[in-house]
């Protein structure tokens, strides 16, 4: 009898902990939400990043805040929020830089496949090759030839070592035997200006972050690097259309928590994330950035990320791309 007197206040404690946990997570969200961005304003991680904390803040009743962590190919962004409580309020819009590709090329202090749970993908853009609509090459032909006669003399720029447009960069030249001088920068918005004045000459560019400037006039684009023409820029060639094989590159967008987010937490951020998906006017707008919006389950999401692992590290590897 002593003994069960003993236990008692203990065990009204664990019933009491557990109602309260059950508490707060039927009241979530009871603040605003924070989505961490690996890209500089003004890039196509940030665009869709707001697209989506505009679209999901009415539904969750909580202002949706971006907040811009940019460097490290997205990787910055991913360590914040892999560490951050797993309470839903931390969340992060990552690409294929920071999850299956900067992992094979940068030492991390985290590991994105197992401290960072995916919520749903979003979208998949190609890149596009582009120059500034005053460069005086007009057409890819003309820069090819200028390439391969000014070794390492042409300069293009990339959102950062290790990014998917790094590693565009790389494969563009292992498949035209040609060199160019890697110019990195903390995001896509940067390296722009420096397009546009001259500093840099090309860029293999997502058309998510690129598609507002080539449809102001100020991008000429080249060539797209994925195997179809894009339904945006249909007077632009493929680059396999162009004799230019193995060079196909593509990014894709999607929405993460920290693991061990609880379930309940989980499921209503990812209830509201399909509901702004399916949104007419969400669609329309990642349509005209070029992009294909997901129509996967976070599922199938999950076996594709696995597979696109395995398929960078062995692009990486058997184009001999990594980091000095």
């Amino acid at each position: 009898m002593k003994l069960t007197l003993l236990l008692r206040p203990f065990a009204l404690a664990a019933m009491l902990a557990a109602a309260l946990a059950s508490q707060a997570q039927t009241a979530f969200p009871n603040k605003p939400l924070r989505i961490n961005v690996g890209a500089s304003a003004g890039g196509g991680t940030d665009v869709i990043a707001r697209l989506f904390a505009e679209k999901m803040g009415g539904p969750l009743g909580q202002p949706v805040i971006v907040e811009n962590k940019p460097g490290a190919a997205n990787t910055i962004a991913a360590d914040l929020t892999a560490k951050a409580p797993a309470d839903g309020y931390t969340l992060l819009m990552a690409t294929n830089s920071g999850q299956v590709i900067a992992p094979h090329l940068l030492k991390l202090n985290f590991d994105p496949l197992k401290q960072l749970t995916p919520i749903g993908m979003v979208v998949i853009v190609p890149h596009v090759l582009l120059v500034s609509a005053t460069n005086p090459v007009r057409n890819f032909n003309e820069l090819l030839a200028d390439m391969k006669a000014r070794p390492d003399g042409i300069r293009y720029a990339s959102s950062g070592v290790g990014s998917s447009q790094h590693v565009a960069g790389e494969v563009f030249m292992a498949a035209t035997g040609t060199r160019m001088t890697h110019i990195p920068y903390k995001g896509s918005s940067q390296a722009h200006q420096d397009i546009l004045a001259g500093q840099v000459e090309i860029m293999l560019d997502t058309t998510s972050s690129a598609m507002a400037l080539i449809k102001a006039g100020k991008f000429r684009p080249l060539a797209v690097t994925t195997p179809k023409r894009s339904t945006e820029m249909p007077d632009v060639p493929t680059l396999e259309e162009l004799g230019v094989r193995n060079a196909e590159m593509a990014t894709w967008y999607a929405m993460y928590a920290p693991t061990g987010t609880p379930q309940p937490v989980l499921d209503r951020i990812t209830r509201d994330f399909n509901t702004a998906l399916q949104l007419p006017e969400v669609q329309a707008k990642l349509k005209g950035l070029a992009g294909e919006p997901s129509t996967l389950t976070r599922d199938q999401f999950i076996a594709m990320q696995a597979a696109e692992d395995q398929r960078f590290a062995a692009i990486l590897k058997e184009r001999n791309i990594r980091l000095d």
